[in-house]
């Protein structure tokens, strides 16, 4: 069965706290081949890694990031809450992140937009990303209408759809709109869809797995890279497949994240 890259979803996320540096720091030292982040605009247009529209689940604030400065953000605990020995953790921006990654790790860079800032944070992200040389190892991963403004921005950007219902016409719309990397759930992700998205072109990176039965089944679809919050099973499982078999045994567990 042929091996699939590791995408370490919001940094080693199941271990550490998500979208931090050490979380980061985490999925580098086990040597992932790709790291998924989530970036949202500030109050005064910083760039800060966070998943949620607001700092209540995974900080000791309360507030919506986009109604933050972003020095208020980064007075915020972002560690403590999911176990002591991380209390004292920052966010990190974009820029401080982007500083973190080694040259052999490929960034899946998720873009939160919604309409009221899609044309402030989509060209900045795409910016940044061009001005320090990253567009043959960094993608932008987001919605169909801040894909296009991506594009625009800077048009030799890959992009990676993730607006994925309808699923019976996910491919040719990314397609349509020069994706060259899907990101589908992992339940709606079946051979055919991969087949079909490999026939345009397009590599298959599921969200997400964390126990080692679905990700075989993910793998048996022959997807390309698989997300997961935590890269150190699926490092275990593929090595086990290469030594033993196929059959070999994996560490099991879940987890709980939101979606995205």
């Amino acid at each position: 069965m042929p091996r699939v890259a590791v995408v370490a979803h919001r940094g080693f996320s199941g271990a550490y706290p998500e979208n931090t540096a050490s979380a980061f720091a985490a999925a580098i030292r086990l040597g992932v081949e790709m790291i998924e982040f989530d970036v949202r605009r500030t109050l005064d247009d910083g760039l800060v890694c966070i998943h949620d529209p607001t700092v209540d689940r995974t900080s000791d604030g309360t507030g919506t990031v986009a109604e933050m400065p972003l020095a208020a953000l980064r007075e915020l605990d972002a560690g403590g809450w999911l176990a002591p020995q991380f209390a004292g953790e920052r966010f990190v921006t974009l820029q401080e992140a982007l500083d973190l990654m080694p040259a052999g790790v490929r960034l899946n860079v998720h873009v939160k937009a919604g309409a009221d800032d899609r044309q402030r944070v989509v060209p900045a992200v795409a910016a940044e990303l061009a001005r320090r040389g990253l567009l043959a190892r960094a993608f932008i991963a987001s919605d169909q209408e801040s894909l296009v403004l991506a594009r625009r921005a800077v048009p030799e950007l890959v992009l990676c759809n993730l607006s994925v219902e309808p699923v019976a016409d996910y491919v040719a719309r990314s397609a349509a709109i020069g994706c060259r990397v899907l990101q589908p759930g992992n339940g709606v992700t079946t051979p055919e869809l991969v087949a079909a998205a490999h026939r345009a072109g397009m590599e298959v990176n599921p969200f997400y797995a964390d126990d080692p039965g679905e990700m075989r089944r993910l793998i048996e679809c022959g997807v390309d890279g698989i997300l997961t919050n935590w890269p150190d099973r699926l490092q275990r499982l593929q090595r086990a497949r290469v030594e033993v078999g196929p059959e070999a045994p994996a560490p099991g567990g879940s987890d709980g994240h939101p979606a995205g």
